[in-house]
């Protein structure tokens, strides 16, 4: 993974927008993280319950009483936890989903890497210079497929983003084609609709599919014809019988499994729940809460206030949560960090590409290859230099090997090894 410059801002953007970096820790208690809690969007939420559960219990202390039975919070509270079971297992489920089609991603754009790298035969003399600069060309399409997904999935269509862009400028697309300079300046974002958002307001969200109403020709579909690209690219391999056999069709059906996270995450991302669920679960919650103060006030009189605040922040949050992992795409503080997987694989590939294809013979026989680790310190110029019989007889003894005797040539080993960075 590419190292990230460690920096510390104090923009309310880097707090409440944007996946959560794996890589960020706190020492904070679980209990007591701001970033990532779900508080700041039960803000306003839980300043209406105050209000509405003071307003019940001064009426009912001071003018008339309110209270009634609370058999009331037995039944519709079995009602509640089920709805919210289903809310927050359907959302889940597709986080789930979506994480796994993103490590999908990750093991076949890896797989194609090695192929294109590894497995296609270079050419001698200037032919084999344009065979690596092509070879390269191939895993950048790769990574610009990943990133091209992420932006496909955040309904950012075009191809001037910063990740993007150098990768796949070179390419006759849509989306290329169908960037103009008005579309593509930001819009001034006023305070109280950028507050509005932090708190969750639903009158404030932007809809996130305005760019792709916004343009003016057709967009098409980059990461599919990146695709269309590395098929080309993998065609000429195999008629130019640099790829052969078997390496052929795992380049190819990597090509196809990619297809395939490239549907699959669009399913998650167009097949949300159905309206009518989301509808009549918000509606349920919000219906048993507002009669909250009615059924505790005749046992807990003042307390009935924090009371329902607390219960609330308990039935309501876990509506919130799973109306922000339900897409888990997006930029919420909560969704799928795509940015990290994206830079992952961009160093992973970088890896694969720092040095030649590495030849058998040149890593097997060199002196410092322990055959028999950990059950021998002794390298392979002095095991090839036994009969092969010697080699089998210590092959049918490793079973037999206490760990003492394990632990013992692994301390023999880094001793060796230590001394020997030392004299250098």
């Amino acid at each position: 993974m590419y190292r990230k410059k460690r920096t510390k801002t104090i923009e309310m953007d880097d707090y409440f927008v944007g996946p959560r970096s794996i890589d960020k820790h706190s020492r904070w208690p679980t209990f007591m993280r701001m970033h990532g809690s779900i508080l700041p969007n039960m803000l306003l939420p839980l300043f209406f319950i105050g209000c509405w559960a003071s307003l019940i219990t001064c009426l009912s202390q001071f003018i008339y009483q309110l209270g009634v039975s609370n058999i009331l919070l037995t039944v519709l509270g079995f009602v509640v936890s089920l709805a919210i079971s289903f809310r927050s297992s359907t959302a889940y489920e597709r986080y789930s989903e979506g994480r796994k089609y993103w490590s999908q991603l990750m093991l076949v754009s890896q797989t194609l890497a090695r192929e294109i790298w590894i497995s296609a035969s270079e050419r001698e003399g200037e032919e084999g210079k344009e065979d690596v600069l092509a070879k390269l060309t191939g895993l950048n399409l790769i990574v610009a497929f990943a990133n091209a997904l992420k932006h496909k999935l955040r309904f950012e269509p075009y191809i001037h983003y910063e990740d993007l862009q150098g990768l796949v400028q070179f390419l006759d697309t849509f989306a290329k084609d169908a960037e103009e300079p008005d579309l593509l300046q930001p819009r001034r974002v006023s305070t109280w609709k950028r507050a509005g958002t932090y708190l969750g307001v639903p009158m404030a969200e932007s809809n996130p599919r305005k760019e792709l109403k916004r343009a003016k020709k057709p967009l098409g579909n980059l990461p599919l014809e990146i695709l269309s690209h590395l098929t080309t690219y993998i065609d000429s391999l195999v008629e130019q019988e640099r790829l052969k056999g078997y390496h052929t069709n795992v380049a190819t059906s990597s090509i196809t499994q990619m297809n395939d996270v490239l549907i699959g995450c669009e399913r998650v991302l167009n097949t949300p729940l159905p309206i009518a669920y989301t509808i009549a679960i918000s509606q349920i919650t919000w219906l048993y809460v507002l009669l909250l103060p009615f059924q505790l006030w005749p046992e807990l009189k003042w307390v009935t206030i924090p009371g329902t605040m607390a219960a609330a922040y308990i039935i309501l949050g876990f509506e919130v949560i799973g109306r922000e992992i339900e897409n888990p795409f997006g930029n919420d503080v909560n969704d799928l960090p795509l940015d990290d997987y994206c830079n992952q694989l961009a160093g992973e590939i970088d890896i694969i590409a720092s040095a030649p294809a590495p030849k058998p013979e040149e890593f097997i026989k060199r002196q410092d290859n322990l055959v028999l680790f950990p059950f021998s310190a002794n390298g392979y110029g002095a095991w090839n230099a036994r009969p092969v019989e010697q080699v089998r007889e210590r092959l049918r003894s490793r079973p037999h090997q206490t760990m003492e005797q394990v632990q013992e040539t692994r301390k023999t080993v880094h001793k060796k090894n230590k001394r020997r960075k030392e004299e250098v």
